[in-house]
């Protein structure tokens, strides 16, 4: 369990006011991390691996990273910061929220093991933050801040679960497991009896009619992000475009 008492990584400084220069920076030690939760999953990125990998003792390590909870939270934070954003959305909302969902895509692809983390894992580090400023900013004209939090956690939880899919997916083709086409063959047998049974008349219409299945992957993320889209903007009080729009003219916060 980790430390509640204490600090928060981000509060502690990289460099001790006094003494000799450190031998190792926060980002040697989290790039060291990454490399290894990459190639062989986060339980791999162990301190002790860690120290090892950058030449030092685990008892080193902990004096620039306390906790393996803090080097987690360093590796997220430096995995969100590689796949850059604009410093500040463009105005237009639709195509920075389009964006910022590509953006969580790319990150959860590029770094499989962030999907083995919980989902309440927050870190609020520097990168973390300038994403909310972003992808909330996007958004920020008037309506109330809990719309906000809902409209943009749509977004992004529509590209965690794709993510998710496609990691799943992947290795269980790693694992030596059947692809989705081939489990599709192979059921489709009993898919064919459950058909002219005529009693799950939904599920035959899934199988007959939707496209979704036969997409790629890149295909279902980008028309489940259009649908996404589409019922933020009929939910919001103004068109695509409602970022270009003054505070004065924007509708009024509640008091």
């Amino acid at each position: 369990m980790a430390d509640t008492a204490s600090p928060n990584i981000w509060m502690r400084p990289e460099r001790p006011a006094r003494g000799p220069r450190p031998a190792y920076s926060r980002a040697q030690i989290t790039e060291a991390a990454i490399r290894v939760a990459d190639a062989e999953g986060l339980e791999a990125a162990s301190m002790r691996r860690i120290a090892a990998e950058i030449g030092t003792g685990a008892m080193t390590l902990y004096r620039y990273v306390p906790s393996r909870d803090d080097l987690i939270a360093l590796m997220v934070d430096h995995a969100i910061g590689q796949e850059p954003l604009p410093e500040r959305p463009s105005g237009d909302w639709r195509a920075d929220l389009a964006l910022v969902a590509r953006h969580t895509r790319a990150v959860g692809l590029r770094h499989r093991w962030l999907a083995d983390l919980p989902p309440a894992g927050a870190v609020f580090g520097p990168n973390q933050l300038r994403v909310i400023e972003f992808a909330y900013g996007a958004l920020d004209v008037g309506l109330p801040i809990d719309d906000i939090l809902t409209y943009v956690g749509m977004v992004m939880g529509h590209a965690q679960l794709a993510v998710r899919a496609e990691i799943a997916w992947e290795r269980e083709a790693e694992r030596g497991g059947a692809t989705a086409e081939q489990r599709m063959r192979r059921n489709s047998p009993y898919v064919d009896q459950l058909i002219r049974s005529g009693e799950h008349p939904m599920f035959a219409r899934i199988v007959m009619d939707a496209r979704q299945p036969h997409m790629s992957p890149d295909e279902r993320f980008r028309y489940g992000l259009d649908r996404v889209l589409d019922c933020i903007g009929a939910m919001i009080p103004i068109g695509p475009r409602m970022s270009a729009l003054t505070r004065a003219d924007a509708p009024a916060r509640p008091s």
